[in-house]
């Protein structure tokens, strides 16, 4: 937690609840809007993959070529880039290299596609993963 969130939070703990409270309201919102990305994406995401897998989230395939042409929908290819969203905790003898927010490049017929909430993931195993970038 940065500094500026800690002073806000022991302000808001001393305060008498008269003069400080909107301050304190104004200091508690600061301090949740700085939960970190990860943060945000564990409480969303209620998924946690085991071992070495990891749950990406695949990037939209291209709709428009270098050159301006649009691309239908029946001639897209697959995507073979996206974020990671949710890590395992590893093996034993190995530790993941991924983490959460990484974005990755990966084989075109790699891992197992979910539908979650309404989107679409990919879990594969970290192997899959080819590059991060």
């Amino acid at each position: 937690m940065p500094a500026s969130d800690k002073l806000a939070f022991l302000f808001c703990n001393m305060a008498v609840y008269g003069q400080w409270h909107s301050f304190c309201q104004l200091a508690n919102k600061h301090v949740n809007s700085s939960l970190t990305t990860k943060n945000k994406i564990e409480m969303a995401l209620k998924i946690q993959p085991l071992a070495d897998r990891v749950l990406v989230e695949p990037q939209e395939a291209e709709t428009k070529t270098a050159s301006g042409l649009y691309i239908p929908d029946s001639a897209k290819e697959k995507p073979q880039k996206g974020k990671v969203v949710a890590v395992g905790k590893g093996k034993e003898d190995q530790k993941m290299t991924v983490k959460v927010g990484d974005t990755v490049l990966y084989g075109k017929y790699s891992g197992s596609e979910l539908k979650f909430d309404g989107k679409d993931y990919l879990i594969m195993r970290e192997d899959d993963i080819l590059a991060i970038i």
